[in-house]
């Protein structure tokens, strides 16, 4: 890069003054305009013609000031010239650091979608509750800072249920988006301390999962329901096991079928990302309408809307 030279120029204007400007070469972009420019007018004058002790003043105090702002603006437009290496990585670690990790947070919880699109949003707001107004910037986040933010979930009311707390998992889950854009961060130099290796996570609660026995499940393939897809999903995932979100993004491509194994699925799990080879029965295959091309989806009508309907018909999907 070429270093810009800056000059103090003046130029005559109207009822006898002068007009002092600064003459960029190159020209330089200025922010406040939008474009580049070869002038700044700093709005200082000079009388061309002095005549009294006081326009003498002005003068010298308005040159005086003309020269500052000028030697300034050469360090600034030459700044890569002027600051040593480490300078300039400390200025741009510097400007990180003053970066708002709220916004950053948001930006996070914007990239999901679906049911997780809702827990990042919920996990946000609690987040926001905590700060309590204030704009956290990166370099506020600290190991004491997110443990306090740890210790308030675990005491957090629900936004729902107006005086209940919540439960610990789902402490957890919330405290878990944060450590995911704390880990982000730090990956992309944001966050000049690995922050989220330092903390102490929340513990799993165990909790206490109901199963349908023989005797209910088959009540429930005998129960009619307005919404056919519905009841064949419902069926599916409890014949399968597969959770809702798993369902919801399986392709025809994941289904394949050997002479000694039968039919099982080869997927992706969505909440795990783990690779998983599923053995399904027979009858769990023979729910699925008739196979389509490999990057169809098995269920293409199936959208987020009927998770409520489910659950509203008394389903209760795995996961």
């Amino acid at each position: 890069m070429k270093r810009v030279t800056v000059t103090l120029r003046n130029k005559p204007v109207s009822k006898g003054r002068v007009s002092l400007y600064l003459d960029f070469y190159p020209a330089v972009f200025v922010p406040e305009i939008g474009k580049k420019t070869r002038r700044e007018f700093l709005k200082l004058y000079l009388h061309e013609k002095p005549k009294s002790f006081g326009e003498k003043l002005n003068n010298s105090e308005n040159q005086r000031m003309a020269e500052l702002i000028c030697t300034r603006r050469r360090n600034e437009v030459n700044k890569e010239f002027i600051y040593t290496s480490f300078e300039l990585e400390q200025m741009r670690l510097k400007e990180i650091s003053e970066r708002s990790f709220l916004q950053y947070f948001r930006k996070q919880g914007s990239k999901r979608d679906g049911n997780n699109a809702e827990i990042w949003e919920t996990a946000i707001c609690h987040f926001e509750n905590f700060i309590d107004g204030k704009q956290p910037s990166f370099s506020d986040i600290t190991i004491p800072f997110v443990d306090d933010f740890r210790e308030y979930l675990l005491n957090a009311k629900s936004r729902r249920n107006t005086g209940k707390k919540i439960s610990r998992n789902t402490a957890l889950s919330y405290f878990n988006k944060l450590k995911t854009t704390l880990k982000k961060a730090y990956k992309e130099g944001l966050l000049q301390t690995d922050v989220n290796a330092g903390i102490e996570g929340i513990t799993e609660q165990e909790s206490q999962r109901n199963y349908l026995n023989m005797e209910e499940a088959t009540a429930l393939f005998r129960t009619p329901c307005k919404s056919e897809i519905v009841k064949r999903v419902s069926i599916f995932s409890i014949l399968t096991g597969l959770r809702y979100s798993d369902i919801a993004k399986l392709k025809w491509k994941e289904i394949e079928h050997t002479f000694n194994d039968g039919y099982y699925i080869r997927f992706t799990q969505k909440k795990t990302e783990k690779q998983e080879n599923l053995p399904i029965s027979e009858q769990a295959y023979s729910i699925l309408s008739s196979a389509a091309n490999g990057n169809e989806l098995v269920f293409p009508c199936l959208k987020n809307g009927n998770l409520t309907v489910l659950c509203r018909c008394g389903f209760r999907l795995q996961g």
